[in-house]
């Protein structure tokens, strides 16, 4: 049977895949409709798999916290490309991705993707031809307190915080200022043994290099680990909506202490592929 244009239109219409795509997929099924789309559903998940060797390092973050603010979560969502990751499609697939994570409040990616939205996840991969991966997923539970968020206008950047005491409101400002300022730890006391040594080091290093004796030398070092602990703290920095005051000191003047916090910054820790397009297509024409 001759494949028309119209009849390429109607599986464009009904896949959302593109021109050429489905040009061949209906010369293949020798112009049947429903056995083109059955087998373009089979080869979905092979074609997904052969995108998922590329780097996916932009996308979205977003959170879900319950009415009563008990707790919420917050997932990570990769795409390749920035335009990707403003697609309507691709948002709504984050959206079902928050949505079981909330309900679940499962962590474990696996266990999470396991089902329809894997096989969502592979559609969306054919449909739009870029790799797509959920990262990672986080539930953060207030005990005796209150989680709120706050996402960042171009979706890059997410927090949840959990208070004890205190309220929606001074939660998400709190979140807010995580989000801006970047804290590596809730208090001075949760920052890592490991890291405290790492910069006595270089603290060391710099401090040998004064000349100074050796009490002075100490008392440099002593000083700057302060330093570096308040500056990384959330409770020593000073707010960013209140500069006069430190966020330990808004808690405290609203009855309330941080729990915990999280927060998700899009491909942070993800090392990107440098591509060079040029080399890439005059690489292609010469093929």
């Amino acid at each position: 049977m001759a494949v028309t244009a119209s009849m390429v239109k109607e599986l464009r219409d009904r896949t959302g895949l593109g021109m050429m795509e489905c040009k061949r997929a209906l010369n293949d099924a020798n112009g049947d409709i429903d056995l083109a789309i059955e087998e373009m559903r089979k080869s979905s998940g092979m074609k997904a798999a052969k995108k998922a060797g590329r780097t996916a390092a932009d996308g979205v973050v977003s959170t879900k916290v319950a009415e009563d603010g008990s707790y919420g979560v917050a997932v990570e969502v990769n795409s390749e490309t920035d335009f990707v990751a403003r697609d309507e499609g691709f948002l709504a697939f984050v959206a079902k991705v928050v949505d079981k994570a909330f309900t679940t409040k499962a962590t474990d990616v696996a266990e999470l993707m396991n089902g329809e939205l894997e096989a969502a996840r592979e559609a969306l991969v054919q449909k739009i031809g870029e790799n797509i991966s959920v990262r990672r997923s986080l539930v953060v539970s207030a005990e005796d307190g209150v989680v709120d968020s706050y996402v960042h206008s171009n979706n890059r950047i997410a927090v949840l915080v959990a208070l004890k005491g205190g309220d929606a409101e001074l939660a998400r400002d709190v979140a807010m200022h995580v989000a801006a300022v970047n804290p590596r730890v809730a208090k001075s006391a949760d920052m890592p043994e490991e890291e405290i040594l790492k910069e006595r080091e270089i603290f060391t290093a710099q401090a040998a290099e004064s000349g100074k004796p050796a009490e002075i030398i100490e008392k440099m070092i002593e000083g700057r680990i302060r330093k570096f602990l308040s500056e990384n703290s959330l409770v020593d920095q000073a707010f960013v909506k209140e500069p006069e005051l430190t966020v330990g000191k808004l808690l405290k003047n609203n009855n309330a202490d941080i729990q915990t916090f999280v927060r998700f910054e899009v491909g942070e820790g993800i090392e990107k592929e440098e591509v060079d397009f040029a080399a890439e297509v005059a690489a292609q024409l010469k093929g």
